[in-house]
């Protein structure tokens, strides 16, 4: 069985790029990051670094393509405003569960079921602290 020959190219010759095969890979890594970052942003690390890296790598997609050197400029411009969304609702979650562990109510209730000795007294714990958190 015989093959046929591929023709050689003269040494030192390059062949033309016609650029079809590029790609942005920042600019794709930043939308899956971004989505990630809106999707998890209920836990530190899918919102907050999920969210900082997406912007990062959105940033960077979107140089390269204003440059010329990558497609897909608005892909990584949406990868980071979904970045920066996934980071505003962690922090704004994250705010939120610090107030509530450093209010008055939280302490009284953390007081209170230290000393409980059963579970109806921790319970009653939890009453009071449901009706103190609704007044």
């Amino acid at each position: 069985m015989s093959f046929p020959e591929h023709p050689a190219t003269p040494a030192g010759s390059t062949q033309p790029h016609t650029g079809a095969g590029r790609g942005n890979g920042m600019a794709i890594a930043a939308l899956v990051l971004g989505i990630l970052a809106v999707v998890l942003f209920w836990t530190v690390i899918g919102g907050v670094v999920l969210g900082i890296l997406a912007l990062v790598f959105g940033i960077i997609g979107a140089r390269r393509a204003r440059g010329g050197r990558a497609p897909r400029r608005t892909m990584s411009i949406f990868g980071a405003v979904l970045g920066v969304l996934g980071v505003i609702g962690s922090v704004v979650i994250l705010a939120i569960g610090a107030s509530i562990l450093n209010s008055d109510e939280f302490k009284d209730f953390d007081d209170c079921v230290r000393h409980a000795d059963t579970q109806s007294e921790r319970d009653a714990c939890a009453d009071d602290f449901n009706e103190d958190v609704n007044n």
